[in-house]
């Protein structure tokens, strides 16, 4: 399949650009730790992240048996502890620097939209040298609603100035899927991403890819 002529891509951060378990399950035992409760696997964390910090403390605070009374003190531990691992236990994926660069050599204008708060998301851009690709970060609290409601992909789409039809969604989820086509953006994804433990083939893109630079061969010439 062919995508439609593109002006600009918005691609997704966890999962999609850099694996961050690693940062999750730190920052997530520490805060468990703090409030006196049981850890969780790397398997709950990739399964569970994607839709927000909020969404990922409240379903951890479920997984270990806490009562949702904790949230308010759990997420001031959890801000806490991740701004300082940020990045530390982490690793982009193979291909993502060159995918990016490909997809600039092609004229795409770049934004990054994810669900991670903004204070965490642009820290982290710059810790794995991906800052510089982008012209717009925005995290899951700089919309009033988060993927995968199609608002963010809007207003990135507006600070971008080319239309949501001109516009490719790159992420790792069906997050990302369906905010993408509620916005009326293309939609590729990648196959090695956090999919809330749902194959990736079920989340309705155009097209899923092995890496980010695999989505060349997709567009049109121009």
């Amino acid at each position: 399949m062919k995508l439609p002529a593109l002006r600009a891509a918005i691609v997704d951060l966890d999962g999609t650009m850099v694996d961050t378990v690693g940062d999750f399950e730190v920052a997530l035992s520490r805060t468990l730790a703090d409030l006196d409760q049981p850890t969780v696997g790397r398997d709950f964390i990739a399964r569970t992240v994607g839709k927000g910090s909020e969404h990922l403390i409240r379903r951890t605070l479920a997984q270990v048996g806490a009562p949702d009374s904790l949230y308010d003190r759990a997420w001031d531990r959890y801000q806490h502890h991740y701004l300082q691992v940020n990045g530390q236990h982490s690793a982009l994926f193979d291909g993502v620097i060159d995918g990016l660069r490909a997809l600039q050599a092609r004229g795409l204008r770049l934004a990054c939209l994810t669900n991670k708060p903004t204070a965490f998301a642009r820290p982290l851009l710059h810790a794995k040298g991906l800052a510089t690709f982008f012209e717009h970060a925005f995290g899951g609290d700089a919309f009033a609603r988060k993927k995968p409601d199609p608002l963010p992909l809007l207003e990135t789409c507006k600070a971008l100035g080319v239309a949501p039809a001109a516009t490719l969604m790159i992420g790792d989820s069906s997050n990302d899927a369906a905010a993408a086509r509620a916005a009326g953006c293309p939609v590729v994804l990648v196959s090695y991403g956090y999919n809330h433990g749902e194959p990736i083939e079920s989340a309705g893109a155009d097209a899923v890819v092995d890496r980010i630079g695999d989505v060349l061969p997709l567009m049109q010439p121009g």
